[in-house]
C-alpha cells in the first residue's frame, strides 16, 4: 500500500496549508480526494476552485454514494456497501446467513474504477485541453459489478440467491471435499464432464438419463454432488489433482495464503518483490499486476512514513527555501 508515493503531511484547515495545496495543484495533473461532498468546497479546495488554478487539473472523488442523491452525505464503508449493494446477499452457503468477502472488495473495485477513469480523463485532455471532476462511488461501483446477477434481474426479472462456490446454471462447477481437504472443479459442458468422470472411475455417470446433459446435470444437482463427493472422499487431496492434470477439465486446489505465495506460477510472474524500509528493514510486497512489453513496472520506493517526504517535496516540486519550510513548520501548516 502506498508503495511508489512520497508522503507530505498538510494542515489544510490553516490558511498556510491551503496556500500549499494550492501550489501543489498548479503543478499537478491529478487530485484524488474521499471527503464527503462539499467539505473541500468549504476549505477553499472544491473542484471549481482548484479548477480557476488548474483548467487542466483531473479532480477524482471518491465517496460512499456519490456526488448526488439522497444519500450523498452518508459515509461510506465497504462491508456496509456490500450489504446495501446486493454482494452480501449473493454471498455465502446456500442455506447460511449472508456473509462478505475476504478482502474488501468493494474498495479495490472502486479503486480500480477510480483509476481507468482518470487514465481516460487524462486521455480527453490530451484531446480537448481540460480537466475534469471524476464522481466515483462504492455504490456506484459495486452496483456495476454485480455483473451476470445484476443482468439476470434486470432483463429477465430473476432474482439472485446464495449458492456457496455453485454455479447457478453450469454443474458440477463447484467446491468438493476430498478425503483431507477441498478442491475446486468445474465441468462446462459434456465433454468436460465426461472427462471428469472418467478421473473418478464413473464411466457410467454420462450415460444416465439424469446426468446426460447439463440441463440434466442442474435439474439433478444435489444427487450427482452426492455420487461425486463420495468418490472424492475416498482419495487425498494430491492423488485427484496428479490425476486431473492435463486432462482438458479446470480444477484447482484451494490454497491457503503461504501456498498462493509458494506457487510456482506466482513466483515465475514476479509477484512477490523484495525492497529495503527505512524502519522495518527488508520486506517483501506483491509485484505490479500488470505486465507491459515496452515498460518494465517497479517499486522503485517503498511505502513511506507519514510525512516522511515532507521537506523534500516542498524543496524539489515547489521550490520553497529553506527559510519558507522552517515557516510552515513552525505555523504547523505542515
Amino acid at each position: 500500500v502506498n508503495r511508489n508515493k512520497k508522503s507530505i503531511t498538510v494542515n489544510i484547515r490553516s490558511p498556510q496549508g491551503r496556500d500549499l495545496i494550492h501550489d501543489l495543484v498548479k503543478k499537478c495533473d491529478v487530485l484524488v480526494e474521499n471527503y464527503v461532498p462539499g467539505k473541500l468546497d468549504e476549505m477553499g479546495l472544491g473542484y471549481e476552485q482548484l479548477r480557476a488554478l488548474n483548467p487542466g487539473l483531473i479532480y477524482t472523488s471518491i465517496t460512499g454514494y456519490g456526488q448526488t442523491g439522497p444519500y450523498r452525505m452518508k459515509p461510506g464503508y465497504d462491508v456496509m456497501i456490500e450489504a446495501e449493494a446486493g454482494l452480501m446477499y449473493i454471498t455465502g452457503e446456500e442455506n447460511g446467513t449472508p456473509v462478505k468477502v475476504g478482502v474488501a472488495v468493494t474498495d479495490l473495485t472502486t479503486g480500480l474504477y477510480a483509476h481507468g477513469a482518470i487514465m481516460a480523463a487524462l486521455l480527453a485532455r490530451h484531446k480537448t485541453g481540460r480537466g475534469q471532476h471524476i464522481d466515483c462511488s462504492l455504490l456506484d461501483s459495486q452496483v456495476v459489478t454485480l455483473a451476470n446477477i445484476a443482468s439476470s434481474y434486470l432483463i429477465a426479472g430473476q432474482e439472485a440467491r446464495r449458492m456457496g462456490t455453485s454455479h447457478p446454471s453450469i454443474v458440477p462447477y463447484q467446491v468438493l471435499p476430498s478425503r483431507d481437504s477441498h478442491i475446486m472443479i468445474g465441468a462446462g459442458n459434456d465433454g468436460q464432464f465426461k472427462i471428469l468422470c472418467s478421473v473418478l472411475q464413473l464411466p457410467e455417470l454420462p450415460n444416465l438419463p439424469d446426468f446426460r446433459t447439463n440441463k440434466d446435470r442442474v435439474r439433478n444437482r444435489k444427487a450427482l454432488i452426492t455420487i461425486l463427493t463420495e468418490r472424492l472422499r475416498t482419495k487425498d487431496n494430491a492423488y485427484w489433482l496428479e490425476q486431473l492434470e492435463g486432462r482438458g477439465i479446470p480444477f484447482a486446489p484451494i490454497n491457503n495464503i503461504a501456498q498462493t505465495f509458494e506457487h510456482p506460477q506466482v513466483i515465475a510472474r514476479g509477484m512477490i518483490q523484495e525492497i529495503d524500509h527505512p524502519k522495518a528493514g527488508r520486506i517483501k510486497l506483491t509485484g505490479p499486476a500488470v505486465k507491459y512489453s515496452e515498460t518494465k513496472p517497479s517499486i522503485r520506493i517503498p511505502p513511506p512514513l507519514l510525512g516522511e517526504h515532507t521537506d523534500e517535496v516542498l524543496r524539489d516540486v515547489l521550490g520553497y527555501d529553506d527559510q519558507r519550510i522552517r515557516d510552515l513548520k513552525d505555523s504547523q501548516a505542515v
